[in-house]
């Protein structure tokens, strides 16, 4: 019996061994791997794609990852006309991918999460004790009212505000909403990222703003005096059970060569990433989006981050994905 006992002690030793062995082996690989990964994202993921750095960096400590957030069309720029190298972009319109980089600057696209717009305030907003989904382009366009989105131009929150105040006129039947939103927002309510507005809601120089859900529940989570007005599925761009009546909102935006223009129509909101061409960093990309799309540990990360997510799918360029990712695209 002593015998045996002390068999049992041997091999669950030996294994204890092995598994350490393969541990630290595993350590070494990860901190062997080096150099720096530099992300350029939308605003609004701002949150989801600090807390994917900092489980990253648990894994790979010896990656210097960069981050740099702005909207989606601006930093796509920055990419095609400035020539500034990016590994991964990160854009919360797919449709700024295929439109601004794709072929020149990129050749793949892939989808990986969706949202919804929603209004944000706080406790002090003015009528806050009386905004709904019914009755708050009302109250937005009362005296004294402050409310603002972020830029058309360079932030697809931003568009998408502003097709959100078309679809609302004919969701509520009632002619004349999309142009009192309009007439009543002044210039210095529409800031280049529709994150820069939620400094300008804790301060009280806004009542109101055009946020992203997620972004809205993140706050919330980190101050419960924000809170925000979901708005009905037909008007709010989540859904897909609406894209046709989204599409029938559209709006003149910037094409990707100066002085010309591309009609952006309304569809649901779908997040995507690709590689740029002049990305420096190809290896230490091609991990931290292996690390991404991993069900258990990126997306994880997102969706508890408060960021929806989907089944990761190419949405152009699937035969340019690159070999590492082939698997983890559909």
């Amino acid at each position: 019996m002593l015998r045996n006992f002390n068999k049992k002690v041997f091999l669950v030793t030996l294994v204890v061994v092995l598994l350490s062995g393969i541990f630290v082996m595993s350590t070494i690989a990860n901190e062997d791997q080096k150099g720096e990964l530099v992300i350029f994202h939308a605003g609004s993921l701002t949150v989801p794609v600090d807390n994917l750095k900092t489980a990253f960096n648990e894994i790979y400590p010896n990656i210097e990852v960069k981050t740099q957030a702005g909207g989606s069309r601006a930093i796509a720029r920055e990419v095609a006309e400035l020539g500034k190298p990016a590994d991964i972009l990160m854009s919360a319109d797919y449709m700024v991918i295929n439109n601004l980089l794709i072929p020149d600057h990129a050749d793949w696209n892939a989808v990986f999460a969706v949202n919804s717009m929603v209004i944000m305030y706080t406790d002090q907003s003015k009528y806050a004790d009386e905004i709904n989904e019914d009755n708050w382009y009302e109250v937005l366009v009362r005296d004294g009212v402050q409310y603002g989105h972020s830029e058309p131009d360079m932030d697809p929150c931003g568009y998408r505000s502003v097709l959100l105040f078309q679809l609302a006129e004919n969701y509520y039947q009632k002619e004349g909403i999309n142009q009192a939103l309009l007439e009543n927002i002044p210039q210095k309510n529409i800031r280049p990222k529709s994150v820069e507005l939620i400094a300008m809601l804790e301060t009280g120089a806004l009542d109101y703003a055009f946020e992203y859900e997620s972004v809205a529940l993140q706050h919330q989570a980190m101050d419960d005096s924000f809170k925000f007005v979901k708005l009905p599925d037909a008007i709010n761009l989540s859904s897909l059970k609406y894209a046709d009546d989204y599409a029938k909102a559209t709006i003149e935006l910037s094409g990707a060569e100066p002085g010309t223009t591309i009609t952006t129509k309304g569809e649901p909101i779908v997040y995507s990433l690709t590689m740029p061409f002049n990305g420096e960093n190809r290896e230490n990309a091609i991990t931290f989006l292996q690390f991404l799309f991993d069900e258990e540990k990126g997306l994880k990360i997102l969706y508890e981050s408060g960021q929806p997510v989907v089944e990761v799918e190419a949405v152009n360029g699937r035969e340019n994905v690159p070999e590492e990712l082939a698997d983890l695209i559909k």
